[in-house]
């Protein structure tokens, strides 16, 4: 079923809102990587064992569900995951076309209402960060599919919107930034409160919180998954650069300012840990946007990028010091971030009830 907002009431009106990547899960969706759109055919092949693990990994604690663009992509992905030992048992193909891989930012936004035990899909517009990257038209129906193949119903706000661009605490507030949300390459018509009423509306959230800027490399402009990551209400692990003379150093400083500024609903200042950033990861001169923060939580675990450099188990301990009852998993993204991002982007989690 597809609606306008025009004509039914708000998720949030009905009691629907956005979990938090720790609340329980029912499986998590990828969009299984087919094309030349983020790595050429030689950096597949590069970054295929890294992407395999990480699917092991999250089959360790709960279903996979991946999108696999036709039956050709399909008898592919199985046999590199059968090749890999993977646990297939966990492990579920759907014949969904797909452009490309970053299920973060055109996958489904799950609602949950606990009350009435109903779940339901936000189908955001999705233009492939600003119409960067087209064709993006196979990407942007992959909620529709999933909600047909879920059975659930569907609300279209029209507006785009990527699942990268907001980070969420469960009790009541949003995280996200201007440098993207703002951005004219998104939404030129709608203000800034055009924008949080959306996003209060649909992500059924009662307060939005911005910082300003992204890291360098970045091409989604800004997305908050790579900056700043509650691990529950009132915490977040925040990206911080100590080396004054790198690019990254002004942005995230100005970040943690802001993160100092905030109060939560209850009045509550934010506590604020501090995330290293990795050693700068180059290709052919180029700055790309490897973030310890770009995790993904799932039922049993923190799958997190590392980038072989002497500050990745500094940042595997402070991650596991923020989630003591999940297993911390570091799986090397050098390969995977040369597509300009990493786990979190690849993943959306699908909340069970």
């Amino acid at each position: 079923m597809n609606a306008s907002s025009e004509t039914i009431l708000t998720p949030a009106k009905q009691g629907f809102f956005f979990p938090p990547e720790w609340h329980p899960h029912v499986a998590t969706w990828l969009s299984w990587p087919h094309t030349e759109a983020s790595w050429t055919r030689e950096r597949q092949e590069l970054m295929f064992p890294a992407y395999i693990d990480f699917i092991k990994a999250i089959a360790q604690s709960e279903q996979v569900c991946i999108n696999a663009h036709n039956e050709t992509v399909m008898q592919a992905a199985r046999l590199r995951l059968m090749q890999a030992d993977a646990d297939m048992s966990r492990i579920t193909l759907l014949p969904h076309p797909t452009n490309d891989s970053w299920c973060r930012d055109h996958g489904p936004a799950f609602l949950i209402n606990p009350e009435k035990k109903e779940r339901m899909i936000v189908n955001w517009g999705y233009n492939a960060w600003g119409n960067k990257y087209p064709p993006f038209n196979h990407d942007d129906l992959i909620p529709i599919q999933i909600a047909n193949y879920r059975k659930l119903d569907y609300v279209t706000p029209n507006i785009i919107m990527e699942g990268g661009s907001v980070e969420f605490n469960g009790a009541g507030t949003v995280l996200t930034s201007r440098a993207c949300l703002l951005n004219q390459n998104r939404n030129s018509h709608l203000t800034q409160a055009d924008i949080e009423r959306y996003l209060c509306d649909y992500y059924g959230v009662k307060q939005v919180l911005w910082v300003e800027e992204g890291i360098v490399g970045d091409d989604t402009d800004g997305h908050i998954d790579d900056t700043v990551r509650f691990v529950n209400e009132d915490t977040v692990l925040a990206a911080y650069e100590a080396n004054p003379n790198d690019a990254n150093y002004p942005f995230l400083q100005e970040i943690h300012h802001e993160l100092r500024t905030m109060r939560l609903l209850n009045g509550k200042q934010l506590t604020v840990v501090e995330l290293p950033m990795p050693d700068p990861v180059t290709s052919d001169g180029l700055r790309l946007p490897a973030s310890y923060a770009n995790f993904l939580i799932t039922n049993g675990a923190v799958i997190v990028p590392t980038f072989r450099c002497d500050k990745d188990q500094p940042a595997l301990d402070i991650i596991g010091q923020c989630f003591p009852n999940r297993k911390i998993i570091g799986i090397d993204s050098t390969d995977i971030v040369w597509g300009l991002g990493s786990f979190h982007c690849l993943s959306q989690q699908e909340p069970s009830i």
